[in-house]
């Protein structure tokens, strides 16, 4: 086997203009990324394309801390006022025991369990309780916030003389079952 020098050297040059070309490209998508301060600004070159970058991460970074901190602070006082707002209701500690709010807004209930993630407390449970009363489940969502679960129930009470009490029995039914619950 012979070994062409050339061979070898267009070789090298080929794939060092394909590293090239290869850096040139993630330089462009670095850059399309940055957001830069006027259209009108010359084209800069990569070693300060590069620094504007890094500055601009440094920004980012900079305001995500800020942001958690706010968020942080926020909570810490959402969560204290529901602490204080529940303080003579009885178990608190952390949010562990299940609590639950029952409103009623006309013909909508909207019912809010708050419990800790290791609760056995079930769902499903207050799903059961909300369909044998009658009620349509409009929309269901969960939430969680460090050891907290937020469930959020919105349901429809029918509008028959069935149902004209429906509503406080059904949250009296449902703050018994936690209350049940909240004694194991």
């Amino acid at each position: 086997m012979e070994h062409n020098p050339s061979s070898s050297r267009t070789d090298r040059k080929l794939i060092e203009r394909n590293r090239r070309n290869q850096m040139k490209e993630l330089y462009s998508q670095l850059n399309s990324l940055v957001p830069h301060q006027s259209s009108r600004e010359p084209v800069l070159s990569v070693p300060d394309q590069l620094d504007e970058a890094a500055s601009y991460i440094k920004r980012l970074q900079t305001n995500l801390e800020k942001m958690k901190e706010k968020k942080d602070s926020l909570m810490g006082m959402e969560r204290a006022d529901y602490t204080c707002k529940n303080s003579s209701g009885g178990k608190t500690a952390g949010l562990r025991s299940p609590q639950i709010e029952v409103s009623e807004m006309g013909s909508t209930l909207e019912v809010v369990l708050m419990n800790g993630l290791d609760s056995r407390f079930m769902f499903n449970e207050i799903i059961r309780v909300l369909h044998e009363e009658g009620a349509e489940i409009i929309n269901a969502s969960l939430s969680v916030v460090e050891d907290t679960v937020f469930h959020t129930i919105h349901s429809k009470v029918g509008d028959s003389a069935h149902s004209v009490n429906g509503a406080a029995r059904i949250s009296h039914r449902l703050k018994k079952l936690v209350q049940d619950d909240n004694e194991f």
